[in-house]
């Protein structure tokens, strides 16, 4: 081939990737839950259980519907934190119970225990994992869906996952998780933001096993129609407080707070949408009062009046345009504070929720910005290699 042919060739193909790309992104998505032909093929004559909540639907109908209405056996139902519903408040321990709709048994996977035990799968053939995340290591649903793995691994249990979009699927980015801080929170060496969808880290659990040496037999069911730059606004909001698209995308850079005095909007209308303390004494933006809600029923600072900054005049297109985890209002509120011993909670959990303990202590140092982002790109690059491995999406 001549060298003109070949240039023609090359630019030929580039073009017709750059015309696939834009018409993916002009189709809706179909989550791997809306792909029926593809699993229930799978699941027939098979006794099941579900890892499932209030995000678990095919349309408008929620999945343990559309597969008992199929004809499919439910054995079982396992819920994760803020239960089947997805309704109960942040932290609230959730107790066994039955699917009044369905008669199905619900086994709680965030009341007595995380994982599932073998009576809990007992005469189960195949487990379904349906459940919306955002991205996030501290959110709990993938960390539930590592327990899952490791349970049905030790009992050779095939495992299928529907995938859903991530929304915060379009950049990696924070500290890698150092093990010795592994927790609930925390169960796997993912940085703060992983971008990785819950089928992607399916694979990527099991392919580096990560939940124990003999993984169970994996099927991911994909998405279609998405890329990791898809912008996607999950359809119901996936846990009590994150009520919209601003608080998804805001929650992997505010979520650092709960590890300390700062309030990050619990018990208000606006969780993590704003932050602030009684005792803030710069220039703020907005007053709150914590109150309890439905979606916080202790919430911190509960009835006193705090004093901070107000995220929600940010526009979602400059949130999902920045693409780095934020730590300007971090150092802001600790340069601010007046009691900085105060500032930290004394229990260490800002230390789990960043995975590392060298982060509160660069915060204490006066570090810039800057120079703690430098300490995690060797550790950041090391997982995006791994990264590449168990993608099913373009990344770009």
């Amino acid at each position: 081939m001549r060298r003109s042919d070949w240039s023609k060739t090359c630019i030929g193909f580039i073009a017709w990737l750059s015309w696939h790309a834009i018409a993916v992104a002009q189709q809706p998505v179909r989550v791997g839950a809306e792909r029926t032909e593809v699993y229930f093929p799978l699941l027939e004559d098979k006794q099941i259980a579900v890892v499932v909540n209030h995000s678990s639907h095919v349309g408008q109908t929620h999945l343990v519907d559309t597969l008992i209405g199929a004809g499919m056996c439910v054995l079982r139902i396992l819920a994760p934190e803020h239960g089947f519903r997805g309704d109960a408040p942040d932290g609230q321990r959730i107790p066994d119970d039955v699917d009044r709709r369905t008669g199905t048994p619900i086994i709680s996977l965030y009341g007595k225990k995380y994982k599932p035990s073998e009576e809990d799968l007992a005469g189960v053939e195949v487990v379904v994992y349906d459940i919306q995340d955002v991205g996030a290591r501290f959110y709990t649903y993938i960390s539930t869906l590592y327990y899952v793995l490791e349970a049905c691994g030790e009992l050779q249990i095939p495992v299928i996952v529907l995938d859903r979009p991530n929304p915060n699927g379009h950049y990696v980015d924070g500290p890698v998780l150092d093990m010795r801080l592994q927790s609930f929170v925390g169960m796997a060496p993912l940085p703060i933001v992983h971008g990785c969808t819950v089928g992607e880290l399916a694979r990527l659990f099991v392919g580096e096993r990560w939940t124990g040496p003999e993984p169970p037999p994996l099927t991911v069911v994909p998405c279609e129609n998405y890329t990791h730059q898809t912008r996607y606004e999950p359809p119901l909001p996936p846990s009590p407080n994150l009520p919209n698209l601003r608080a998804i995308l805001l929650y992997p850079s505010l979520c650092l707070f709960e590890g300390t005095a700062i309030s990050v909007g619990r018990g208000t209308d606006w969780p993590f949408q704003v932050i602030g303390h009684p005792d803030y004494p710069g220039p703020a933006s907005i007053e709150f009062v914590p109150r309890p809600n439905k979606a916080s029923r202790y919430p911190p600072l509960e009835g006193r009046l705090c004093r901070g900054f107000d995220f929600r005049t940010l526009s979602v297109d400059s949130l999902y345009a920045q693409r780095t985890l934020s730590l300007a209002p971090l150092l802001d509120m600790y340069c601010e504070f007046p009691n900085k011993e105060a500032f930290f909670l004394k229990n260490r959990f800002f230390d789990r929720l960043a995975g590392t303990r060298s982060l509160r202590a660069q915060i204490e140092a006066g570090s810039s910005e800057a120079d703690i982002r430098a300490t995690w790109q060797s550790d950041l690059e090391a997982f995006r290699q791994i990264r590449r491995e168990y993608l099913l999406y373009p990344d770009s």
